[in-house]
């Protein structure tokens, strides 16, 4: 299915002013993944068939490589599948009643009713342990315990507060509520269907894998979870997840105070159409349904990709000359 393809975009969609960066000016996909210095990898499936897939820099399209946050996005899939195996009873079952004893006493008292709908939307309420807190979150002792202690900066239901620790305690309720633990999960609704490897990775010192960071995948599998989203939860005619389950997903819920996007149960939602896992160092498993498209991209992991720098490039590369190709 895959061949090596040099697409040279739409003219109007290349007609970018010349205040723009030099890659924007590149006449093919091929030049302007050259000219990103810090992209790894870039693929793109329309339909049943990659039109294109390069790999100039990093291991290749084999080879693993860390996800970062994206993995946010692939614990929300976990979710819709613990609802609908019945493990979990709905969207809006709280900490409380799904895992008790991840709560320490010591926890604010509404710490008991945030919702699994909070915490996969990123709106618990509680303080971040992202960004300058994400150290000290890692080297604690308990890291659920540490993030359910943070001070409730906002109702949970909310607002939108980026942190890791959210979904990381979404990861461990999920546990605690089906009794396997993530890794077994993943593997279990994304490995085996989608024919991908999911390796182990990094675990807190209770040994709940952990819920929003350290993946990794090979640049094909995430091309491959990006193929399930866009058609809805299937996979070469196979039923992964539930098409309400994405639709559910894939609805704007909050907004990011950062990207300005809209963020659904683990996903990102831009205004051209498309629906994103974004990870550190500007990591992307990209659907388009719309347009038929899926996009995977990985990018040295080691260095950062803010919305107005890297990140924005990425962006503009998604909505611009891999847009023009549907």
């Amino acid at each position: 299915m895959y061949r090596r393809q040099i697409l040279t975009a739409a003219p109007a969609a290349l007609a970018l002013t010349a205040l723009r960066p030099a890659w924007a000016q590149s006449t093919s996909l091929s030049e302007t993944v050259n000219d990103l210095d810090q992209l790894q990898s870039l693929q793109v499936q329309r339909g049943p068939e990659v039109i294109f897939a390069e790999a100039p820099r990093g291991g290749g399209l084999d080879r693993l490589t860390n996800i970062k946050s994206c993995s946010k996005s692939l614990v929300a899939l976990c979710l819709g599948d613990a609802i609908t195996s019945g493990a979990v009873p709905s969207i809006t079952a709280t900490l409380g009643e799904v895992a008790p004893r991840l709560i320490p006493d010591s926890a604010d008292a509404r710490v008991r009713d945030i919702t699994l709908e909070n915490l996969v939307s990123l709106r618990a309420g509680l303080a971040s342990t992202s960004g300058p807190n994400y150290g000290a979150w890692v080297n604690s002792s308990n890291w659920n315990t540490y993030a359910l202690t943070r001070e409730m900066e906002a109702e949970p239901g909310s607002r939108m507060i980026y942190s890791s620790g959210s979904t990381h305690l979404l990861g461990a309720a999920l546990a605690e509520a089906t009794g396997e633990t993530l890794l077994s999960q993943m593997r279990r609704i994304l490995g085996q269907p989608l024919g991908i490897e999911i390796p182990p990775w990094t675990r807190d010192p209770q040994g709940y894998y952990m819920g929003g960071n350290e993946m990794a995948l090979t640049p094909r599998a995430m091309l491959k979870i990006a193929v399930m989203l866009r058609d809805g939860g299937r996979f070469e005619g196979r039923d992964v997840l539930p098409q309400s389950w994405i639709d559910a997903s894939t609805t704007a819920r909050t907004r990011s105070p950062w990207s300005g996007m809209s963020y659904g149960y683990g996903w990102f939602l831009n205004d051209s159409g498309y629906i994103l896992a974004r990870g550190y160092g500007g990591q992307i498993i990209a659907a388009h349904p719309e347009r038929d498209l899926a996009v995977a991209i990985s990018s040295d992991p080691n260095r950062p990709a803010r919305s107005e720098g890297y990140f924005g490039a990425l962006m503009e590369l998604l909505d611009g000359p891999i847009l023009a190709l549907a």
